[in-house]
């Protein structure tokens, strides 16, 4: 790191790196810089000139402090640190007459604007713009773009800032969208015309900074100032996304992003952003009891008793699923494993070890990705299981990164060495590993782990990672699992050992795997998805931002959910409902209300007890079987549609329907 250097910014002395632009340093120094075009983590445009700044001894003009390096500055006399005025009346000047440019084509409609209360041009314009107008001529207007059924565009307001452009070209990795023409023709397009193919397009909403690019699924459905905002995180995938969630009443309205540079960045998946429309659609809000080949409602007390009576026939075995939080899971352990069953969460067959926390949760954190050097895919398609550490991947490689792939061949909008997709392609590199020049990373996907050959697949990768010296990331596709697995939420055989001989099932919100036939099915849940369909008896539950939970991230890193909402009708807490049904069957567990119950996870699983921090995990020796080969299948068939929430968003079947269209090749006529 360079040596620091002095700047005088508004009579205040920093020191900064001198690599730092004038636009960070003055935030160094507790000073706004109004911007439109600049953004902390896209490229420089200097397209707006809104962060102008007046350079002390410089030229007779102000500079783009977005645009200048502190190292730039040329020091005062006998040798003074550099000077940096902010609101000279130089700065105000220029800044009035910007805005005066800005202004000269934009509707000014801002009371029928989405944007209208987050509009950086409107707050902007109050502060540093002119209270009159001296133009007279006509407006230009432009076209709108159809980006698809997940931005809606209105091109008249657009100012050309060029975030979205830049956005989907350096961080989505795709070349779709652009700025064509000069002056009075510029205009932002997309390519063709075409609709916008990024699992992350979503984010452009957050970028634009007036009301050019708004959601479409949001649009004209509530104003910011009546929402109600929760921070939580997010389910859709296992990487555990900051969000916040604002609700109108008792109902989701939109799921933002929140910063957390350890996870997520700023950035959220489009599954993330637009599953909100799921939550109110096929909803289970009432208990069901299956009676001669049908369901029909029940109150609670009957689906309790009848819960209770089912525990009681036999062997009990419970299924955590995929959206499952943390205290849920541990209370149907307790409870399952107090009447002698086996509690299981691995439903998809993943080879993922037991008590092993280094082999299921890795040895590594998301942001090991910035610094790699070296990363190997095995058995993963990140741009479909988790699209935002895949972007992380990709500014990784835009860096000098070199990705290694064993695996499914996709494209991830970066290039990779592709060393194949049978796992005895992994055993050679495993066997001719060594040490990395510089960081190393082995992403490790579900898609590696499922099948007979699983466990020696994760033996071969972690004998991958020895060898060039690199940490382990375990991808997970399921929110819920490393948490069950933290729980203790595995027997000995997986999950054909906890089916054995069971007369009762409990599926936790189980909807991805096969519930065999003949046992009697308790299953508790949000929506009406697969597992109700199964079910003998069904117990409706809250979704997750319908209740406070714990959640454990891909990396191991624990994180609260809050409570945004309440679940409809007669749907209770997770863990509630576990309760009651204990104290029914006479087996009452040893809580009553949330506080409790989480006293006691802490103390069976310490680290559960500091939310937010990553705990250093351990890795017990594996096994040194070799893979016989064969192919990784893939872990995500569809990404919009992986699990009962999304498979209830009109919003995300619309994407599925589009990706499925866009799959198929193109058939001429003869």
């Amino acid at each position: 790191m360079a040596a620091l250097r002095k700047i005088i910014v508004d009579d205040v002395e920093v020191e900064v790196d001198p690599a730092m632009t004038l636009i960070q340093a003055c935030e160094v120094a507790g000073i706004e810089i109004p911007r439109f075009c600049y953004h902390e983590r896209l490229s420089i445009a200097g397209n707006c000139r809104m962060c102008l700044v007046e350079i002390v001894g410089g030229p007779p003009k102000p500079a783009a402090s977005c645009a200048m390096q502190v190292r730039d500055l040329r020091p005062g006399p006998n040798g003074a640190p550099p000077v940096v005025r902010t609101n000279s009346p130089m700065v105000r000047k220029a800044r009035e007459g910007v805005m005066e440019f800005l202004l000269i084509n934009h509707p000014l409609d801002c009371p029928i604007c989405d944007q209208g209360g987050e509009c950086d041009l409107q707050d902007q314009a109050m502060a540093y713009g002119v209270d009159f107008s001296r133009y007279r001529e006509p407006k230009r207007a432009n076209l709108d773009i159809d980006l698809g059924p997940l931005v809606e565009t209105h091109m008249t307001r657009c100012i050309h800032c060029t975030r979205c452009v830049r956005f989907i070209n350096e961080v989505a990795g795709v070349a779709q969208m652009g700025q064509t023409g000069r002056g009075e023709d510029e205009e932002i397009t997309s390519y063709l015309g075409a609709a916008l193919d990024t699992n992350l397009q979503g984010n452009i909403i957050d970028l634009c900074p007036v009301g050019a690019l708004v959601s479409k699924p949001y649009a004209f459905t509530a104003r910011p100032w009546e929402l109600t905002r929760t921070e939580t995180v997010d389910v859709m995938d296992g990487l555990g996304a900051a969000i916040r969630v604002d609700t109108k009443g008792r109902e989701v309205m939109r799921i933002l992003p929140r910063n957390h540079d350890g996870v997520n960045e700023e950035w959220i998946s489009d599954k993330t952003r637009f599953v909100w429309d799921g939550l109110r659609r096929q909803r289970l809000d009432r208990p069901y009891l299956r009676e001669g080949g049908r369901l029909r409602p029940a109150g609670w007390p009957e689906a309790l008793t009848a819960a209770a009576a089912a525990l009681g026939r036999g062997k009990v075995a419970g299924l955590v699923g995929d959206l499952a939080p943390v205290e849920a899971a541990f209370a149907l352990r307790l409870l399952v494993e107090g009447l002698g069953g086996a509690v299981e969460c691995r439903v998809d067959g993943t080879a993922l070890p037991a008590g092993n926390r280094g082999g299921y949760a890795g040895t590594a954190r998301i942001e090991d990705i910035d610094a790699a050097r070296t990363i190997w895919l095995v058995g993963t398609d990140p741009r479909e299981e988790a699209p935002v550490l895949n972007a992380r991947i990709r500014r990784a490689w835009t860096r000098g990164a070199a990705v290694h792939r064993v695996g499914p061949a996709t494209d991830l909008t970066y290039e990779v060495t592709d060393h194949g997709n049978d796992r005895a392609a992994l055993t050679r590199a495993a066997a001719a590993a060594a040490p990395a020049a510089g960081p190393a990373l082995v992403i490790l996907g579900q898609g590696a782990l499922r099948g007979p050959e699983g466990a020696a697949t994760l033996a071969q990768a972690v004998r991958l990672a020895g060898g060039l010296g690199a940490g382990l990331l375990v991808l997970h596709t399921a929110a819920a699992r490393v948490g069950a697995m933290d729980a203790g939420c595995t027997t000995e055989g997986g999950l054909a050992a906890a089916l054995e001989g069971a007369t009762t099932i409990w599926a936790l919100g189980v909807d991805e795997a096969d519930i065999p036939a003949g046992p009697f099915v308790i299953y508790q849940g949000s929506h009406g998805d697969r597992g109700a369909h199964r079910a003998d008896l069904i117990l409706p539950a809250a979704a997750w931002t319908e209740e406070p939970g714990l959640f454990v991230n891909t990396e191991g890193r624990p994180q609260l959910a809050f409570r945004a909402g309440f679940p409809p009708g007669e749907a209770r807490e997770n863990w509630a409902i576990i309760r009651a049904v204990s104290g029914e069957a006479g087996r009452a567990l040893p809580f009553d209300n949330l506080a409790a119950l989480r006293r006691r996870l802490v103390g069976a699983v310490p680290h559960l007890g500091q939310p937010g921090t990553v705990p250093a995990n351990t890795l017990a020796p594996l096994g040194a079987a070799e893979p016989a080969g064969g192919p990784m299948a893939a872990a995500v068939a569809d990404f919009w549609l992986t699990n009962p929430i999304a498979r209830a968003s009109a919003v995300l079947a619309e994407m599925s329907a589009r990706a499925a269209r866009r799959s198929r090749p193109a058939l001429a006529a003869e």
